[in-house]
C-alpha cells in the first residue's frame, strides 16, 4: 500500500476515480470527518500524490501528473451540476442566447451571467454578438473533443445520460460543415 494508512489510500482510489471532486464530496461519499478528509488530503498532497486548485470557495482535488490544466478546468465545470447543465445546453443549441439558458435551466439570468462568464474565462465558450442579444458556443472542436473524452472516462453515468443526444449534437455539427 506504499506507505498510505487505509483511509488515505481510500481518499486516493476516490481522487483517482474523480479526478476533480472537492473537499466534501470525498467527505461525503467516503463516509469520514471533514477533519480526517482534510487531514489526509493535506497529507497526501504533501506526498505529492495528489494536488489541488482552489476556484472560489472550493479546492478540487486531482491525482498527481496525470492532466494538463485546462483538462483539470473542465472536470472541475462537469463535477458541478448547474455549470455542466449549462455547458451541455449550450452545445446542444450550439449558440443560445442568456435566456434561453435561463429558460432551459430555470435559474435567474444574472445566475446564468455568472456561470457564463466563468466558462468563458476558462476559454471553453465564447460570446458572439447577435444584434442586441449574446449567443454562446462552444470555443472550437478541440474543446469538444476534451469534454467528451473527459465526460466518458470520469464521469460514466453523465456520459451514459448524455452520449445519445451528444452523438446527434456532433453529427449534426459534422454534418452542417460538409455542406
Amino acid at each position: 500500500m506504499d506507505g498510505l494508512g487505509d483511509t488515505a489510500e481510500r481518499i486516493l482510489q476516490f481522487i483517482q476515480q474523480n479526478p476533480g471532486c472537492h473537499l466534501r464530496k470525498i467527505k461525503e461519499i467516503t463516509d469520514i470527518s471533514m477533519g480526517t478528509a482534510q487531514y489526509h488530503l493535506e497529507k497526501l498532497e504533501k506526498m505529492g500524490r495528489v494536488v489541488s486548485t482552489r476556484r472560489g470557495l472550493y479546492k478540487h482535488y486531482f491525482p498527481v501528473g496525470i492532466f494538463r490544466d485546462n483538462e483539470k478546468e473542465i472536470l472541475e465545470i462537469l463535477g458541478q451540476e448547474t455549470t455542466r447543465e449549462i455547458l451541455m445546453f449550450i452545445i446542444e443549441e450550439h449558440a443560445p442566447t442568456q435566456t434561453d439558458i435561463a429558460n432551459r435551466i430555470q435559474i435567474s439570468s444574472p445566475s446564468i451571467s455568472w456561470y457564463v462568464k466563468r466558462l468563458i474565462e476558462i476559454k471553453l465558450i465564447v460570446e458572439i454578438k447577435d444584434g442586441r442579444y449574446k449567443r454562446y458556443q462552444l470555443r472550437d472542436k478541440e474543446t469538444s473533443k476534451y469534454i467528451t473524452a473527459l465526460m466518458r472516462n470520469y464521469y460514466p453515468t453523465i456520459w451514459d445520460r448524455w452520449s445519445d443526444r451528444l452523438a446527434e449534437i456532433f453529427l449534426s455539427l459534422s454534418v452542417g460543415e460538409s455542406e
